[in-house]
Parts: structure tokens; sequence; C-alpha cells
């Protein structure tokens, strides 16, 4: 509990750089008992932010707040940071250099390439890339931008939550996925305790509650539906540092509940979400996180990016394509959440 941590200061300060060049995203309040689920809720629609996810926020702040030198800037990731980095550099003049996972959809990798940026393709999961851009950078001397543990990036992904306190004053309860930690950090550095900031991880990527529960960030194996957004191995020092103070906990959802949650989502509010975006919002549909029936609770829709003709054509989704028939089950309508799980 004794590492770095972002300030409402520094949230305020990110807010203001990086003003101009992000969207004010907006809200979609639900009709009560909204999928058969007790309380009011409220979608914070980040998915429609630039380059499709919340991570634009964090990328401008870093760049805009350091000196970039002429080799530019570079990064690793699964895809969302780096679709981020190379909008924000584009508009900023920078050169960019991406390092992606082999792991993560093509069509991220495509984005990424067709917005400016080089990209580099490695094999395994984000820890792989992250080891191979920082080698990278040591030769080009690039400006390193951490997709989820530098203060700055940090800090301008907790202006969701500067926002959001304006668009939903009375919240209770927000509900955020997880993968390194940079969004419920800033998120929940924000609120400082005085809203519920709860967690939502896949049960195959439990980077972060696994840090909670040993009292340091450790390395944990990931794979699964989401973890081309959500899977790294090990949370960040600054999230953890903020989780400690100030995350009440974390749920573990499994990846089927993630496919229920992005067709809930598309049937019923026409919102398309990748599988880490509806992570989130699994953790109500389940039944794994129960509110109360006048609490108010936010669902952060996080991100946009993948490949959705499978919810447009009610077709299969790729972890059911991906299983044998036998083991695929029916999909569940929305207005009946019965999966078991932690509650409050």
């Amino acid at each position: 509990m004794d590492g770095p941590i972002v300030t409402r200061d520094e949230i305020a300060e990110a807010r203001t750089r990086i003003s101009g060049y992000v969207r004010t995203t907006p809200v979609l309040r639900l009709e009560p008992e909204a999928f058969g689920v007790r309380g009011e809720l409220v979608l914070k629609l980040e998915h429609l932010q630039h380059t499709g996810s919340f991570k634009t926020r964090g990328a401008f702040s870093k760049m805009l707040a350091s000196s970039v030198p002429e080799t530019g800037v570079i990064t690793a990731s699964g895809g969302n940071f780096g679709l981020a980095v190379a909008h924000a550099a584009r508009e900023l003049g920078h050169r960019a250099e991406v390092f992606v996972p082999a792991t993560s959809p093509a069509v991220k990798a495509e984005r990424i390439r067709a917005t400016g940026a080089e990209v580099t393709i490695v094999d395994g999961y984000y820890d792989e890339a992250w080891t191979a851009s920082a080698e990278r950078a040591a030769h080009t001397g690039a400006l390193v931008l951490h997709p989820f543990d530098q203060p700055e990036v940090v800090a301008g992904q907790g202006t969701i939550a500067a926002e959001l306190s304006e668009q939903v004053r009375d919240a209770d309860t927000v509900l955020v996925a997880v993968g390194g930690g940079g969004l419920i950090g800033g998120i929940a550095a924000w609120y400082e305790g005085k809203t519920r900031v709860v967690g939502v991880e896949p049960d195959t990527c439990p980077t972060l509650s696994e840090a909670l529960r040993v009292g340091r960030p450790i390395p944990v194996d990931v794979g699964g539906y989401a973890a081309d957004s959500l899977g790294t191995r090990q949370a960040g020092e600054i999230a953890f540092a903020v989780a400690s103070r100030y995350v009440e906990h974390v749920i573990l959802v499994p990846d089927e509940t993630i496919v229920d949650a992005q067709r809930a989502l598309w049937e019923r509010c026409r919102v398309i979400a990748e599988p880490g975006g509806a992570a989130a919002f699994a953790a109500l549909l389940s039944g794994r996180y129960r509110p109360d029936p006048d609490e108010r609770v936010v669902i952060l829709v996080c991100g946009a990016n993948t490949d959705a003709s499978w919810l447009m054509s009610g077709g299969a989704s790729p972890l059911e394509e991906a299983r044998p028939a036998s083991e695929v089950r029916p999909a569940r309508g929305p207005e009946a959440p019965d999966q078991p799980g932690a509650l409050k």
C-alpha cells in the first residue's frame, strides 16, 4: 500500500491537458430492472472514444506531458493502447512504433498500422511484446509509453471518473474491467473511496485479484477469451497502490458470461463491446455482483475494437466456435442472471 499513487490533482491536470483532444463520452441510463437486475443501471459509453477505447486519454496525457524526441514514441499493446498511441502520435505529429502480441486479434494490428504507426508482431502475450519494445527503445531513444503503469497515463484514464462524476453525481458503485489496472487505478484515485469502485476480471486473467490476495503484484498465468485486452500477467505498481486503498474488491467472471454480456448489450442496447469492454457488465448479468434495489450502478463499457459480425448475424461467438459443440451451452436470455458467485 506504500507504492506510487495518482492524485485527484494530477487527474484534474490531465483533464485540462487533454481537453480538445478527447471526446466527452455519453452515459445511457437504463430502464428500471433492466436485464432483470435490481438497482438503477447506467452505462458509461467510453467505447465511443477516439479509436474505440478509453486508452486514448492516457496516450494523449503522457505525450502532452513529455518532451518527445525525433525518434518518436514506442509502446507494446494488445491493440487498444497501440491504437491510442498511433492516433495521438498522428494528431501531435510524432513517429510511433507499436509492438503487438500475436494473440491479439488481427483487426487491431491492422488498424494500428492504418493509423500510421509501424507495427511489429511478437509471439506470445503482452509481456513478450513489452520486452521486445523495451529492447527496441534502448536502441532508438524513443519515448516509452506504458499502457497502464505511468502516472500520466493513469491520470489520463482517471479523467473518465472526473467526467463521470459530473454526469452521474449520485453514483453508488462503478464497475470497471481490469487488465493491468491503469483504468481502475485512475478511476479509484479520483473517487478516493467516496464512491464504491469494484473491479471485474475474467477468471482466466486474475491479475489484480491475485495481487490483492498476496499483498503485492505477482506474475499470473493468463489466457482465455478476453486476454487480448485484459491478459496482463502482472498488475501495475500504481494500480496496486490505488486499489489497495480505494477498490472495494475484484470479481472474477467466466469467459462464457462475457459472451452473454456482449450479446445482451448488442441485442438490448445496440452497443457493440469487445470482450474486455463487456467484462464489467458480465459481473451484473451473471449475478456475480448483485446491487441493492435502490443502488445506482455505473458500468464502464470501455472498448469496442472487435469483429462484431457474429453479434450482428446472431451466430456463434469466437469462444463458442473454438469449443466442441457438446461443450457450448445455449445462449442465455438477458432477463435471468443465474450464475453463482461472490456477492457484495
